[in-house]
């Protein structure tokens, strides 16, 4: 049995596709979340940049799980018609790369300003994201949770998700994010938005100094949450965002994995340290498969 397929920020591996889908295919991964190519981010790529790329995903028999956009990753007070432009364009993107999902945000908050008085305003700026994707029914919106943005509780995200109430919009949830806002995973997240979550973003953090590890060797109870989903019939996508810098314990984790090998650039091997750690929890604490 198999609950989750595995995709992932490939960009995390190198900057160049070829390079990206190489180091997908060596971890036997077959989806891609899209988020750079070749020193671009995925938003500032033009419709033939897409179709292009897209046709090298093709023919390697990689598909695009979602969009990796930086959409809503701009501050709350800044002029917004411009980027409402630009996430037209960005779901015409999600239409040539066929993908079923487009990552997004809700805004940075200034500092030392109060989340909770810009609710409107995000509710605002979300109902107009879901006004121009009405004209694109097949993508379903992400948002993820992210630090120092108005949706990084999950009592902010669950007010969000309520309010919008649209089928269109799903929570891209992510343990080591909450992590870093010093909020209890599980149960406490997980519980609140459970019946909203449709994508999982596979990363683990610290609480003591919120450096992100692989899953399962920080305080984000990854393992936890995928049982969790597990129970509550979830089948969708685990998707590695390693976000890793060589760290304490890398040297006998690489020693350990008989995948990487020393020819390897740094960004091939953490992703293949962030990969096994996913795939041990999946097969080890699961008992299942991945796909």
């Amino acid at each position: 049995m198999n609950n989750f397929t595995i995709t992932g920020f490939a960009d995390e591996i190198a900057s160049e596709l070829d390079t990206q889908i190489k180091g997908l295919k060596e971890n036997g991964i077959s989806h891609i979340e899209v988020r750079g190519i070749n020193g671009k981010n995925i938003s500032e790529l033009s419709l033939e940049e897409a179709q292009k790329y897209q046709e090298q995903l093709q023919a390697a028999d990689i598909q695009v799980s979602s969009l990796g956009s930086p959409i809503g990753k701009i501050s709350i007070e800044d002029p917004f018609e411009e980027h409402l432009k630009l996430f037209r364009h960005v779901l015409d993107l999600a239409g040539i790369f066929a993908s079923p999902y487009v990552r997004m945000f809700s805004f940075f908050i200034p500092e030392g300003k109060d989340a909770d008085d810009y609710h409107e305003e995000v509710v605002t700026r979300w109902q107009q994201f879901l006004a121009v994707a009405k004209d694109y029914p097949g993508i379903t919106l992400l948002h993820e949770n992210e630090k120092d943005i108005y949706g990084d509780t999950p009592e902010r995200c669950l007010k969000l998700l309520q309010t919008l109430e649209s089928d269109q919009v799903k929570a891209a949830f992510d343990p080591a994010n909450f992590v870093q806002c010093d909020v209890e995973v599980y149960p406490h997240a997980y519980q609140l938005l459970k019946e909203y979550i449709d994508y999982m973003h596979i990363k683990d953090a610290k609480y003591a100094d919120h450096n992100v590890t692989p899953a399962g060797m920080g305080d984000g109870k990854v393992a936890q949450v995928l049982a969790a989903l597990v129970a509550d019939d979830f089948k969708g996508f685990a998707s590695l965002e390693p976000h890793l810098s060589i760290f304490d314990g890398f040297a006998a984790l690489e020693k350990e994995a008989v995948s990487i090998s020393s020819e390897k650039s740094d960004g091939e091997k953490l992703f293949t340290v962030a990969s096994d750690a996913l795939k041990k929890i999946i097969v080890e604490d699961l008992g299942q498969e991945w796909k």
